[in-house]
């Protein structure tokens, strides 16, 4: 596995955005532009420049529109950083071509991105980091499924995902379950933070979609290794195109 980080040039002043502020707004675009930096050989050989379009098939060498797993796929997220700076942490199964996927949009970069760093961590029962994640937590409404106030969904809601509301005990217990599938357990969430993400495919502001986002910090505890290095591999929770399931961990201080 390969760990990325970019520098997006937001600019100092969010009144007069710059190109990379601006494109950080729809997550469409961010996973449409990632995943040109896993070209075809085809691709680069036809158009070494990039000044073709994008087109999905010409990026499906094994990461693009493919199950996420330690060989194969790959999953961001956006980190602010003090100052007002913005990161995108990549963490992908092959080595990404950044050089490449930004040769026409240098512009959205305020450094040249870093040299994907290959990643192995040990891992045992027991082990304890401390945790970043930025998830969409949704959970599938069934038929007997009350909303907060005691009260039946209504039946056009029946089958489909909703945000899990935004209060801290709500969002800690999705987190707590997830959690318990993927190998581990919660130590502390000192901090949480939730707000919402867009996408949209098109120029239409009808077409926008609106997803719940919330930021997890805190310490972790393994219960289960082979199960959190999928965690760690495949993420955790849906909309992973969209910025959301990569768990980030680093040693504790004790």
């Amino acid at each position: 596995m390969y760990l990325s980080c970019l520098l997006i040039d937001v600019g100092t002043d969010p009144d007069r955005p710059r190109p990379g502020r601006l494109w950080l707004r729809n997550r469409y675009r961010i996973h449409q532009r990632l995943c040109m930096a896993f070209p075809s050989a085809e691709r680069k050989d036809e158009d070494p420049s990039m000044l073709q379009p994008f087109a999905p098939e010409q990026f499906a060498g094994g990461d693009v529109h493919v199950e996420r797993d330690g060989h194969a796929g790959f999953l961001y997220r956006i980190d602010p950083q003090p100052g007002g700076r913005v990161i995108i942490v990549v963490f992908s199964a092959r080595k990404p071509e950044w050089e490449y996927a930004f040769r026409n949009a240098a512009y959205l970069l305020a450094a040249p991105p870093s040299a994907p760093r290959p990643v192995e961590v040990r891992i045992a029962v027991g082990s304890r980091f401390r945790f970043r994640l930025a998830a969409n937590p949704v959970f599938r409404v069934r038929e007997a499924s009350v909303d907060r106030r005691g009260e039946p969904f209504d039946a056009k809601w029946v089958g489909k995902r909703i945000p899990v509301p935004a209060d801290e005990k709500s969002l800690r217990n999705w987190l707590e379950r997830r959690a318990t599938r993927n190998g581990f357990t919660l130590e502390d969430v000192p901090f949480m933070q939730a707000g919402y993400a867009y996408v949209n495919k098109t120029r239409k502001t009808a077409n926008c979609r609106r997803l719940r986002s919330v930021r997890y910090e805190g310490i972790l505890k393994v219960t289960d290794p082979d199960r959190f290095r999928c965690a760690l591999a495949t993420g955790i929770g849906p909309a992973k195109a969209f910025g959301f399931g990569l768990l980030s961990i680093a040693p504790t201080n004790g």
